[in-house]
């Protein structure tokens, strides 16, 4: 079984969560996409809370939310026990987020991103893998901190 991403977006990142998907199947995972697939006005932290729950329960290894800036999917996305959601603005940020944090969720701005960097965003975050070493200890000290 391929590796699994989870996507969801709110009404503001249709577009920047429909090309991460497209990412994400290139770069040869299964993805599983959350929505929502209309305009129509819905609240980021819904999908948040799916996104993350659904990474901690293992439906997927990542997670990518999609909102105006990025900012209220990663605080909501945040409060799920076992998630690690990075709210990246460059590709350096989503690479160090992944080899030295191991974030397990990506939070975008389509707003303030746009189609073409976002896209690069994820494409970064996707490919980078954990680094571990120096960094589990910390990790582990961020795990540490939801008990």
């Amino acid at each position: 079984m391929a590796d699994r991403v989870i996507a969801g977006s709110d009404h503001a990142g249709l577009s920047l969560r429909a090309e991460a998907v497209k990412v994400a199947k290139a770069a040869g995972f299964e993805v599983e996409d959350l929505g929502p697939f209309s305009g129509d006005s819905v609240d980021y932290p819904d999908y948040a809370r799916a996104v993350g729950e659904a990474v901690v329960q293992g439906r997927a290894r990542l997670g990518i939310l999609v909102c105006g800036t990025g900012i209220g999917m990663s605080i909501a996305a945040n409060k799920v026990k076992g998630v690690r959601a990075a709210h990246c603005g460059t590709e350096f940020d989503a690479r160090m987020a992944r080899a030295h944090n191991d974030a397990n969720v990506l939070c975008i701005g389509e707003r303030v991103l746009g189609l073409g960097v976002g896209s690069a965003i994820v494409k970064a975050f996707l490919e980078t893998p954990f680094e571990g070493g120096r960094h589990e200890r910390r990790v582990q000290k961020m795990k540490d901190l939801e008990r």
